[in-house]
């Protein structure tokens, strides 16, 4: 083989693997695909209906996301992404801080692969933009936190904004954002098998119309919540300050959507973007651990409030374009480097070439 061509395809091999490789330590957020575009509304809730196939979040993002998530961006959490109840209440603790502003360091506390909470809108939306830019490093940007899914701007308050048509680090559709409530309401409840084929809603995210139980493991029709005041984790109608009660994501391996999502009936209240309009309030669904009423974890069951309200009970799940992928993007940055890299190579070939 001649010297040029095999190099020249040694090369772009080399620079092809460095493209799809996920950068050390890369959050991977674990997609379903929602189809079925076109379906009807549910007529019991009025929601439901999305006229487009999409992807959502197997499961909420987790406390060891959110903490490589601090890592990279939150040396010096110029916009609070860090509440410290996170690390102190012990019903839902999860990450402690060390360190000074400028050398904050985080750490998993427990279990890492339970929800988040703690997390207001934009703490929400800071996620989805830092994912969808590729996972870079460094201070609170534009180009980290600032921009991408969302131009929240440096605001921690005040109105919601509506999420970008293009991402402007990018120049692309968002590959990460906050579900609408009928992206979540049709993800949780929705089978396109009930009425003979002709699809509808189940009244629960488990895949049924009876009230779900509340054993942590393969059963069906089971979630984090406690039906008469029994909490699922300890199984006892006795509450503890210091006892976790949040169970890890998709524990109730047995009691998934149609779509195949975990944890929208119970465990923490998800975030979504309403109708995804900018405003002053933010959605709530899908129940709790503590409450104990089986219609709080059912589809009839919805809130707003304040995008800037952080609780121990709020979490939240990503949703993606059906052509994006539940694999990270590569930091602009890094991708620039590699093809400076890929050019100086060919550049360097094209010399031996010719005897330059």
């Amino acid at each position: 083989m001649p010297y040029f061509s095999f190099k020249a395809s040694s090369l772009w091999l080399a620079a092809l693997a460095c493209l799809v490789a996920a950068p050390a330590g890369a959050v991977s957020i674990d997609m379903v695909t929602v189809g079925n575009a076109g379906n009807a509304n549910d007529t019991a809730g009025g929601y439901g209906s999305v006229a487009y196939d999409y992807q959502i979040g197997k499961f909420d993002v987790t406390i060891g996301q959110y903490t490589a998530f601090l890592n990279a961006v939150a040396a010096t959490d110029t916009y609070s992404l860090y509440n410290s109840s996170m690390g102190t209440d012990l019903n839902i603790a999860g990450i402690s801080r060390t360190g000074g502003s400028g050398s904050y360091t985080y750490s998993v506390l427990g279990s890492a692969n339970r929800p988040i909470t703690y997390v207001s809108w934009f703490d929400s939306a800071r996620f989805a933009n830092w994912m969808a830019n590729g996972q870079p490093t460094g201070s609170q940007t534009s180009t980290t936190t600032e921009n991408g899914a969302y131009d929240v701007n440096q605001a921690t308050s005040g109105n919601a904004v509506a999420k970008n048509a293009t991402n402007p680090n990018t120049s692309a559709a968002p590959t990460f954002f906050i579900p609408n409530q009928n992206e979540w309401y049709k993800a949780a409840y929705y089978s396109p098998t009930l009425n003979s084929g002709s699809g509808g809603y189940y009244a629960y995210a488990t895949q049924s119309n009876t009230a779900p139980g509340n054993v942590v493991g393969s059963a069906a029709n089971q979630a984090n919540y406690a039906p008469g005041g029994v909490y699922s984790v300890t199984q006892s109608s006795s509450y503890s300050t210091s006892q976790n009660y949040l169970t890890d994501v998709g524990a109730f391996s047995g009691s998934g959507s149609f779509y195949g999502t975990f944890d929208q009936s119970g465990n923490v209240d998800q975030w979504n973007d309403l109708d995804g309009a900018a405003g002053s309030s933010r959605g709530l669904r899908g129940g709790r651990w503590n409450v104990n009423a089986i219609n709080d974890v059912s589809s009839s069951i919805s809130g707003s409030i304040g995008p800037s309200y952080e609780l121990s009970l709020i979490g939240f799940r990503l949703a993606s374009p059906v052509s994006g992928s539940a694999v990270p993007e590569i930091d602009p940055n890094g991708l620039s480097a590699v093809l400076g890299l890929l050019a100086g190579g060919l550049g360097l070939l094209e010399r031996r070439r010719y005897g330059r």
